[in-house]
């Protein structure tokens, strides 16, 4: 049968263990955390330098693109006037982007509704509703 004083004797062990662990518990978490901040500090400057190459191909391909309409006028001036070749391309771009407007605001007419999300989400809120009974 334990003594009184042996009780007491133990109770500061248990406590400074706890703490111990505690304590511990802080510290990897903090490591953890600090790791975490490096690893998506590293991943944040790659993923930037990425998209820098992106919009840099963007404004190379853009510009491609406008000399391949040059060269196309160019090739139209062969045998029509120059203004009249110029015009010619600038009215195929304006009635492309004419095209492209018009189905694009078509297709911003519908916009997309997630049906299984409002469906699952009425479910849960009539269940909740009912307190679980049916």
């Amino acid at each position: 049968m334990p003594t009184r004083g042996s009780e007491h004797a133990a109770e500061p062990g248990v406590g400074a263990a706890v703490k111990q662990v505690t304590n511990h518990a802080k510290t990897l978490i903090g490591l953890e955390l600090e790791l975490a901040k490096l690893e998506i500090k590293r991943k944040a400057g790659a993923f930037g330098l990425g998209i820098g190459l992106l919009v840099g191909a963007a404004v190379f391909g853009v510009m491609a693109l406008g000399f391949l309409f040059a060269t196309l006028a160019a090739a139209l001036a062969t045998f029509l006037p120059t203004w009249l070749a110029i015009l010619v391309v600038a009215l195929f771009l304006l009635a492309v982007a004419a095209i492209l407007g018009a189905v694009g605001a078509k297709r911003l007419k519908n916009p997309p509704v997630p049906q299984e999300a409002i469906r699952e989400a009425k479910l849960t809120t009539a269940a909740l509703k009912s307190n679980g009974t049916q």
